[in-house]
Order: structure tokens, then C-alpha cells, then sequence
């Protein structure tokens, strides 16, 4: 038997961070008032910060037609996609209601599965920061610990792979 830990840390509050997540923390927040999401009113925004210390940023966009719409975090993973001039370090992630209150913001699945896809074309882990409820924000050292056992490149190169 293989047993598999996530280890994660909580800070109180964003002050409580590392000071170039403090600073990463801060342009999630400036994102999340990018978003267009009138809607469901959850304001999402998402800071990726770069070995050489650029900062990405994306917020969710919805559409009336809901299938249409797009996270916060692959808004800002496919923007770094287009462009990847540094390997990612960390990456923030900030949700707000309506009335500007923070509120727990995990990622979906697909967000998982393409930060996950991500990781494994660079060479080292990268740090992931949410908001876990109002008093807390979580801290990954490996963003990968959210996605454990995960669809990838290799499932698709040899269908006879066992998972």
C-alpha cells in the first residue's frame, strides 16, 4: 500500500505571507475586479508569478451561455500558455462576492487538471495560495497535491498504459 499525504500551511491573513506572496496575493485581488461575472456575482481572480519575477494575472469571464464561460485560473494559465518565458513559481488565487467580502475559492477540477498539466512540462513544483474561508488562506508547496492522480500526456501516448 502507497499512502499519499497533502501537506498544506494557513496563514491568518494575507500580512502573514511571504513578502513576494504578499505582492502576488495583492494582483489576484486587483484581477478579481477584472471579472465579468454578472450572473453568479463570484468575482475570481488569479496572479501567476514567474521565476523572473513577471506576474500573469486572469479573471473569470461569463457569458449568458454558461459552457462558454472560463475561470479565473485558466484565463491566466492559458494567457502564461501563450507565452511561457519563465517557469511558474506561485500562483494566488482570490474570490469576492458582490458586496467585495473574500470568500473560500478552491479550484474546479478543470482548473486542477490544467494547473496540473502545466507543472509537469516545467522541471520544479510551483507554490499555490486560496482564500480558505474568511479567516484563513492556504498554502501549497506543490500545487500538484490538488490533483493527485491525474489524466496526462502519458495516457495519451500509449493506449495500453494502466493508471
Amino acid at each position: 500500500m502507497q499512502e499519499h499525504k497533502i501537506y498544506f500551511e494557513t496563514y491568518k491573513a494575507s500580512a502573514d505571507l511571504p513578502t513576494y506572496a504578499q505582492a502576488l496575493w495583492q494582483k489576484a485581488q486587483e484581477a478579481s475586479q477584472l471579472a465579468y461575472a454578472p450572473y453568479s456575482h463570484f468575482f475570481v481572480g488569479t496572479a501567476i508569478l514567474l521565476m523572473n519575477g513577471d506576474i500573469i494575472m486572469g479573471a473569470n469571464q461569463e457569458n449568458a451561455a454558461y459552457p462558454s464561460g472560463l475561470c479565473a485560473e485558466r484565463v491566466a494559465f492559458f494567457q502564461y500558455g501563450m507565452k511561457p518565458a519563465s517557469p511558474i513559481k506561485a500562483v494566488a488565487i482570490v474570490a469576492r462576492n458582490q458586496a467585495n467580502g473574500y470568500v473560500p475559492a478552491s479550484p474546479c477540477g478543470a482548473c486542477r487538471q490544467v494547473m496540473a498539466e502545466y507543472r509537469d512540462n516545467q522541471a520544479h513544483d510551483f507554490e499555490l495560495f486560496f482564500q480558505a474561508n474568511a479567516d484563513y488562506i492556504y498554502h501549497l508547496p506543490n500545487a500538484l497535491d490538488l490533483l493527485p492522480i491525474r489524466f496526462g500526456a502519458k495516457n495519451l501516448v500509449d493506449s495500453e498504459t494502466k493508471l
